[in-house]
């Protein structure tokens, strides 16, 4: 199963939102909070090529999007194959 890492900030709505996907989706993912930590923050912007907004979400090191990123995935049949899982 791929790592799947996902950045959010405390009562984000499209963080719920991306959260709420990726768990119907039957994935385990690490939460990393930027609203407490700026080193995550600072982090997650450099590897989302300079992006700041919340969520941001990485599968195996690789940034897959923003929340209405992975639901137009999931809309398009693309997101179970970049989560690693049958689809």
């Amino acid at each position: 199963m791929p790592e799947i890492e996902i950045y959010t900030s405390p009562f984000c709505g499209y963080c719920h939102r991306a959260k709420t996907l990726l768990e119907r989706k039957g994935v385990s993912f690490t939460e990393h909070d930027v609203m407490m930590s700026a080193t995550a923050r600072r982090e997650m912007t450099e590897r989302a090529g300079g992006v700041r907004s919340v969520p941001q979400i990485f599968v195996d090191g690789k940034h897959i999007g923003d929340s209405d990123g992975i639901h137009a995935m999931d809309a398009r049949g693309e997101l179970d194959a970049a989560l690693g899982i049958g689809g």
